[in-house]
C-alpha cells in the first residue's frame, strides 16, 4: 500500500481513508477494469461485423486495456465473477457462439472452452511479448485463436 500511495502522490493515510485494506483497493481496480473492458467491447460493435473482424476488434479492445485486463483475468474472484461474466465474458461468448453457428469456428468444442482459450491467449501473450506493438499483439493473438499454430497463417 505504501508503494501505491507513493505512486499516486498521496499520503498512506489518505489511501487508507479510501481503501481500508489492500483487498478493497484491488476490488475497486477490478471493478473499474470490468467497466473499461465492457465499454471497449461496446464501442467495438462486435455484432455489426463479420466474425473474423469482430475477433480482431475484441482482441484490440482487450489489448488496449493491457495489464489491467491481464490482472483482472488472472485474479478475478467470486465477487467480481458475476459482473465479469455479464459484461465481459457474455459479449465474447456471444461472439464465439456466432462464429460456431456460422461455421467460422469449430462447433465440436464447447463455446466456454473457446472463450477460455481466447482469454488465455490474451493473458499469456501480452506480458510475454512486451516488444510487440499493440497492433502486432492484436494480430498475433487473433490469428492464433482463429487459425491455430499452423504455418501459412491466413491474412
Amino acid at each position: 500500500m505504501g508503494e501505491v500511495a507513493e505512486a499516486a502522490g498521496v499520503a498512506r493515510a489518505t489511501l487508507y481513508r479510501y481503501f481500508p485494506t489492500r483487498e478493497s483497493l484491488l476490488d475497486e481496480l477490478a471493478r473499474r477494469t470490468v467497466v473499461q473492458v465492457a465499454e471497449a467491447l461496446d464501442v467495438a460493435r462486435l455484432d455489426e461485423v463479420a466474425v473474423d473482424e469482430a475477433f480482431l476488434r475484441a482482441v484490440r479492445a482487450l489489448v488496449a486495456i493491457g495489464d489491467g485486463f491481464v490482472v483482472l483475468a488472472r485474479e478475478r474472484e467470486a465477487a467480481q465473477d458475476e459482473d465479469f461474466e455479464r459484461r465481459v465474458a457474455g459479449p465474447l461468448r456471444a461472439l464465439v457462439e456466432r462464429g460456431q453457428a456460422s461455421g467460422d469456428l469449430r462447433a465440436d468444442v464447447p463455446s466456454g472452452w473457446l472463450l477460455q482459450s481466447l482469454l488465455a491467449l490474451v493473458v499469456s501473450v501480452l506480458p510475454s511479448a512486451p516488444g510487440l506493438g499493440a497492433e502486432d499483439a492484436v494480430q498475433t493473438i487473433a490469428s492464433l485463436f482463429l487459425y491455430g499454430a499452423r504455418g501459412g497463417v491466413r491474412e
